[in-house]
């Protein structure tokens, strides 16, 4: 299971993979990718942007904020090693990439990955959440009342992620058919005309 820490810093490099930025603005970036169910705190990001100077993946510049102040800012920026290393890891469709804290944010990363990659981690995620569902649904319901309503609430929860991931899929399907039946197809000869056949296409159709 990927620890938080690797995955803000995959988050990290998908910014700045779009642009440079400040530690501000990076933060309320992130802020708004992570979603309302955590805030990230200055005391998270910046030991994560200092391991990624380590490695390599980023740099840092200092501008000038602005004419009048004139005071120093750093702007963070991906690195092309930074950049080979994100685009391995969002490519990675194995179980990893189902848990709750990746998900997200790889999902959020979508529209850079293909569409099989997309399939596969969409399929995964939803194959681990019914077998989540299929434990719940064995636990024998207990006698306290607020432990059985909150055992609802999850089981009623994970329900609709899972409906949401049956719909996201047969989206993405949709879309693969429509791109294939785009595909040119080869032109038929206008020397001769078109051969009919004779078999009764009722009898070839199973």
């Amino acid at each position: 299971m990927p620890s938080k820490g690797a995955t803000l810093e995959l988050a990290v490099l998908g910014l700045l993979h779009e642009s440079p930025l400040h530690g501000y603005e990076l933060r309320k970036r992130l802020n708004l990718l992570l979603g309302w169910t955590r805030l990230l705190s200055y005391g998270s990001l910046y030991p994560a942007l200092k391991r990624m100077l380590r490695s390599g993946w980023i740099t840092e510049v200092a501008t000038m904020s602005s004419s009048v102040s004139r005071r120093q800012r750093i702007v963070y920026q991906i690195t092309p090693a930074g950049t080979e290393f994100f685009t391995s890891e969002i490519t990675d469709a194995g179980p990893a990439a189902w848990e709750d804290e990746s998900f997200n944010m790889r999902f959020a990363f979508f529209s850079r990955t293909d569409a099989s990659v997309r399939m596969r981690i969409l399929e995964g995620r939803r194959s681990r959440l019914q077998e989540r569902l299929d434990r719940a649904r064995a636990l024998s319901a207990g006698s306290d009342r607020y432990q059985t309503e909150l055992r609802r609430h999850a089981t009623e929860s994970v329900e609709r992620e899972v409906r949401w991931l049956a719909d996201l899929i047969e989206a993405e399907r949709a879309s693969q058919d429509r791109s294939g039946a785009q595909a040119p197809r080869p032109t038929r000869s206008t020397t001769a005309p078109p051969v009919v056949p004779t078999t009764d296409l009722s009898t070839e159709i199973s």
